[in-house]
């Protein structure tokens, strides 16, 4: 079922959860050159999707109870998705400020929508989970100009009979992806064993988060410069906007996985042709999802007799966690943000080439290497890059999520979650990854595409796949040749009709 469906969500309870009383003083915490980046950024969304064949009234007289008071105990030590962030107009004196009885939005609500549909893997209508993800709240604006924003907003939804979802919607200002994850982790293990804080400590081991952001070390100078580069035109423009902006409904949501031994395949095919390179999993399966995804852009034809077309670059986004980086020493516990954005650059004719994998996973595990040995080498023009990026006629693809999370270990006491995805994927220009859930290795990928783009099914990444299998027995990557010659006649034939209407026009 492709089409969104009809659903009813019946809001039952929307309330405040807040750290025990008297379990934290009042705290500040400065922001780190790492977080001014996610100045240019959307709220990121996650949602869990676990089994529960029982109706809405044994939920909340169970379950949810424990779920709030678990909640509450993870907050005395997660407390900044408690806190608000302070972004006065001097934007170089922004900073997350946590009071007692602060707290976050925790919406609980039951629907009528198919559990089975929303779970699955195959297309559906990226409107089906919306009335499942919260809303942050917006910014309050003070006297003086000064916004006040929450950080985190949670939703509980029971599909009675069925199962639940738990999702999450954060400003990433307030930590990374590893960060919510320890949240999130934290908090079902405490769930888990009911609240039980020792007995959750005896069956996984909790670890708790370092707040040290004066380990932060900032020998360059980057947070100044990038408070500068907030004060850009362009820099008002995408604050809290993100840099790709997408609002397209007419979408459709789809997962499909990569097999361990699809990419070991791939894996040995790339690594056969490049020669001693170590390619990952990761950049294998980056490199077939980006190509696929320039394939699918190219082949709508909108901009094939635009002057240079294959000459314009493109451009891949991902992001490396810095804590455990020389440069950087953090604890792996550090709360907030510590990332690097990596970007790889290509021209579009480098994608589309017949057997353009090669280069591109080379090109990937190039940038790799590169942030390992320099995570901030070209941080400096970082703010800019990002203005640049954000403009519309670029073509950028991000990559959000790691199978590194390890998502699906995420039990709050209703065994692996059934289904897990970053939500927000559908207006970032964004792909996700995660591990599998049956725990075999292999990757998921979660992407959104315009509807027409799933219906050329022959285009989809998983197809892409099964043809670098069959390139890794030196068949080239099937289709794309015969591809490439039709839109190439295609731009021919616009030419000549330019000269055409040219010459008529004299």
């Amino acid at each position: 079922m492709m089409k969104a469906e009809q659903v009813k969500v019946r809001l039952i309870e929307r309330c405040e959860v807040a750290p025990p009383p008297d379990s934290l003083p009042p705290t500040t915490l400065p922001l780190t050159f790492f977080d001014i980046p996610w100045f240019f950024c959307h709220p990121i969304k996650r949602i869990f999707f676990y089994d529960f064949p029982h109706p809405t009234h044994h939920f909340l007289q169970t379950e949810l109870p424990v779920l709030k008071h678990s909640l509450s105990l993870t907050l005395q030590h997660f407390f900044p998705f408690a806190a608000n962030l302070i972004a006065p107009p001097q934007r170089h004196l922004s900073h997350i400020h946590y009071l007692p009885g602060y707290s976050l939005s925790l919406t609980v609500a039951d629907s009528t929508a198919d559990f089975t549909l929303l779970t699955s893997d195959s297309p559906q209508d990226v409107q089906n989970w919306h009335p499942l993800i919260p809303t942050l709240s917006p910014p309050r604006v003070e006297h003086d100009g000064t916004l006040v924003f929450p950080l985190m907003a949670i939703q509980i939804t029971v599909l009675p009979n069925s199962g639940f979802a738990i999702s999450l919607t954060f400003n990433h200002l307030a930590g990374d992806g590893k960060s919510l994850h320890h949240f999130v982790k934290f908090w079902a293990s405490l769930c888990k064993a009911r609240g039980d804080v020792a007995k959750a400590s005896l069956e996984t081991p909790l670890s708790l988060p370092s707040h040290e952001r004066d380990k932060v070390k900032d020998p360059k100078g980057f947070k100044l410069v990038y408070f500068q580069e907030l004060e850009h035109s362009d820099s008002k423009r995408m604050e809290f906007a993100g840099i790709v902006q997408d609002f397209s409904t007419d979408k459709l949501r789809l997962t499909f996985t990569l097999s361990r031994e699809q990419v070991e395949k791939v894996k040995k095919w790339v690594t056969n042709t490049c020669g001693a390179l170590h390619i990952s999993t990761f950049v294998v399966t980056c490199s077939l999802v980006w190509v696929c995804m320039i394939r699918l852009e190219v082949s709508k034809g909108n901009c094939i007799a635009q002057k240079n077309y294959d000459d314009e670059l493109c451009y891949l986004l991902f992001l490396a966690d810095c804590r455990e980086f020389s440069e950087f020493s953090l604890p792996s516990t550090y709360f907030g943000n510590c990332i690097a954005i990596c970007t790889v650059a290509m021209k579009r004719s480098e994608l589309m080439a017949e057997n353009g994998i090669i280069g591109v996973a080379t090109a990937i595990e190039r940038e790799v290497r590169d942030v390992k040995s320099n995570a901030w080498r070209n941080g400096e023009n970082l703010m800019s890059d990002m203005r640049e990026l954000g403009k519309p006629d670029k073509s950028v693809l991000i990559v959000a999520g790691s199978p590194k999370f390890a998502v699906y270990e995420t039990d709050f006491g209703w065994d692996k979650p059934k289904k897990t995805e970053a939500a927000h994927i559908e207006s970032s220009g964004s792909i996700s990854l995660s591990e599998c859930r049956d725990g075999k290795g292999g990757i998921e990928v979660g992407l959104t595409l315009e509807r027409d783009g799933v219906l050329g099914g022959e285009l989809l990444p998983a197809h892409a796949v099964h043809g670098a299998a069959l390139a890794a027995h030196g068949g080239g990557i099937p289709g794309l040749a015969r591809r490439r010659r039709r839109q190439e006649t295609r731009r021919d034939d616009r030419r000549i009709q330019d000269e055409n209407s040219s010459y008529n026009s004299a």
